[in-house]
């Protein structure tokens, strides 16, 4: 039986590792390209470095890497000044490294400084990506080239509930100095981390479900941080965006701040107060051409009134005259076509005035002839009239009796308890019928 071969325990072991890994030049300070993964921030930074698959998507390399306090408070500050965002989890980052090797906890890589040009280059080589994807499929400029309803007063908000941004932008939005009325409706969503994009995705969604509510769509960032502002270069939210009926206005992060969005939106600003700002200013600016076009109309009504005023006092004070000289110049003008007439026709005339004088003779003899004959006429109907009247009637003997101012020429029509009233030659008798 052979002898048992010299064996060394777990810890001696991780120690030979750890002198190994300590003792190799190439270990230290070394520059790697990775992807950050759950990273925390306690004072100090643990996050996780991996390098994915580029076919795949799948994790091919993985590594645990700390950020000391002291360096973590100088790179998170250098990083942002760079890039405008806070280092945070799915960048892609190239640091430097010091490899460490613990015997109970393992490998780990301490990371003692970061290149924000490597971020930022890979930030701005995704949103060319993007950005060259959505030009080819022709969509790039769609939501750029939408019209604004006129006035813009209905407004679609997209933005995380209760956020600094969200309530500057209300506010700003209520106090505008002409007291213009806005209608709003926050449409909630996550507005950093992965689940961002899908979220406003499916706010923008809800908003097109109903789109003749709203005359555009703001999407605002609330408060002040700017850490995941790497999750809005994504291709999905920025064609949303791009084909989006109605025009969207965006402004994320601060005012250096820029996405994909930017390029896609119709309107980019650079906070939530400034979406306020732009849409008071596109109302007032509609506002002021009502006021100048009301302005405009009320001088040339005013001209065309003091000139009808005038033509009306000129007319006014010819009136009193022009009919006095129409008729004088009338007459005038009749005088001088009489005397031409006279003289003109009086000897033409002359032959028949004699035979006019004779007629005239005999039309009045015969006048006075049937004047005469028409008398005589009139006087025997006045006394034949005046023997068949009523009156003349009573005078005889006769009477007429009445009910209810009508004459009664039969007997049966009269019922019993009726009124009559009878007219003599002298006075009227009142009865009543009994049978």
């Amino acid at each position: 039986m052979s002898p048992a071969p010299a064996s060394l325990t777990l810890e001696q072991f991780n120690n030979l590792i750890a002198e190994v890994v300590a003792s190799a030049p190439s270990l230290r300070s070394a520059w790697v390209t990775a992807e950050t993964s759950d990273l925390r921030r306690n004072g100090h930074c643990y996050l996780e470095l991996i390098q994915k698959n580029p076919a795949t998507g799948d994790t091919i390399a993985r590594a645990r890497a700390t950020i000391w306090r002291t360096t973590f408070q100088r790179l998170d500050a250098d990083f942002f000044m760079a890039t405008g965002t806070r280092l945070d989890s799915g960048m892609k980052v190239m640091v430097k490294v010091t490899a460490n090797y613990h015997p109970a906890y393992g490998l780990s890589l301490n990371i003692t400084d970061i290149d924000p040009a490597y971020t930022m280059g890979d930030l701005m080589r995704l949103r060319r990506e993007i950005l060259a994807r959505l030009t080819t499929e022709g969509v790039i400029n769609l939501n750029r080239e939408l019209a604004w309803n006129i006035p813009t007063l209905r407004i679609a908000v997209i933005s995380a509930e209760g956020a600094a941004g969200y309530g500057d932008f209300m506010r700003h939005l209520a106090d505008n100095p002409r007291r213009l009325r806005f209608t709003t409706s926050l449409f909630g969503a996550v507005m950093q981390g992965t689940q961002a994009p899908a979220s406003i995705i499916a706010a923008l969604d809800e908003i097109a479900a109903a789109e003749d509510r709203w005359d555009c769509v703001v999407i605002i960032r609330g408060g002040g941080a700017t850490s995941d502002l790497a999750s809005f270069e994504n291709y999905e939210l920025a064609a949303n965006i791009a084909q989006f009926p109605l025009p969207v206005i965006v402004g994320i992060g601060h005012e250096r701040d820029i996405t994909v969005l930017d390029y896609v939106a119709n309107m980019r600003v650079k906070t939530p107060t400034a979406a306020a700002q732009w849409l008071i200013e596109q109302a007032e600016e509609l506002l002021e051409r009502i006021d100048n076009s009301a302005r405009a109309i009320t001088l040339a009504a005013g001209r065309m009134l003091a000139e009808a005023s005038e033509q009306l006092a000129y007319i006014g004070s010819r009136l009193p005259f022009l009919p006095g000289a129409a008729v004088s110049g009338a007459r005038a003008t009749l005088d001088r076509l009489s005397l031409r007439v006279i003289s003109a026709s009086s000897g033409a005339l002359r032959p028949y005035q004699s035979k006019l004088d004779g007629a005239m003779q005999r039309l009045s003899t015969a006048i006075a002839a049937s004047m005469s004959r028409r008398a005589t006429h009139l006087d025997a109907l006045e006394r034949l009239v005046g023997v068949l009247s009523p009156s003349a009637t009573l005078a005889r003997g006769y009477s007429i009796t009445r009910v209810d101012g009508h004459a009664v020429t039969d007997a049966s029509q009269i019922a019993p308890g009726t009124t009559l009233i009878t007219t003599l030659a002298s006075g009227t008798v009142t009865s009543v019928a009994t049978e």
